[in-house]
């Protein structure tokens, strides 16, 4: 028995037996239930923080910066996966987040008027260049390389957003559940990684 790619028959035909399921069908199951739950859970990741954003109008204390480069490193990693084939239970986060990344950044550039105009040089490169990217046509190595520097990336995007944090001495704007939604997220990633 099979659904969206996960293959019940293992666990299901030892329950059936009055057994319990062994290590080596109950991890791969586990995992793979756990890609989807990370899949249907990430489509409401960054909607607190917008929400945050829009009921107080202002974008007091967060780093734009921070947020740009989170975009790029989505997209990067979205592209990978992508271009490797992998399945959706395995990239699908990268998507919904992805999509809330680039509408988050857009709600800070609005409550940010006037956004300077050198400021517009970022998002007008983003868009010339990511599509390119998420179709897969640059050249193998230097998509191995992107991929292997999305990591540093995401943790570089953090840097500006505690920065500002300390310099202000308050978190502003920034969404907790937002934030813990990402820690939750990553250690469910890292699980999911290890087996």
């Amino acid at each position: 028995m099979e659904f969206l790619g996960i293959d019940f028959s293992c666990a299901f035909g030892s329950l059936r037996h009055g057994n319990f399921p062994d290590k080596d069908c109950l991890l791969p199951l586990i995992s793979k239930l756990l890609g989807y739950c990370i899949v249907a859970a990430s489509t409401t990741v960054k909607v607190p923080q917008i929400m945050k954003i829009l009921r107080h109008r202002s974008v007091r204390g967060l780093s734009v910066v921070a947020f740009e480069l989170e975009t790029i490193g989505y997209t990067i990693a979205l592209a990978y996966c992508l271009h490797k084939g992998l399945p959706f239970s395995a990239y699908g986060e990268l998507a919904f987040l992805l999509i809330q990344a680039i509408v988050l950044v857009a709600t800070i550039y609005y409550f940010s008027q006037p956004v300077p105009t050198v400021t517009w040089i970022r998002p007008l490169l983003y868009c010339a260049v990511a599509p390119t990217i998420l179709a897969g046509q640059i050249d193998p190595v230097l998509f191995e390389a992107l991929y292997a520097s999305q990591h540093a990336i995401f943790l570089f995007a953090r840097i500006p957003q505690i920065w500002k944090n300390l310099s202000n001495k308050s978190t502003g704007e920034l969404s907790f559940l937002t934030c813990f939604m990402n820690f939750a997220g990553s250690m469910g990633e890292l699980y999911g990684q290890m087996n």
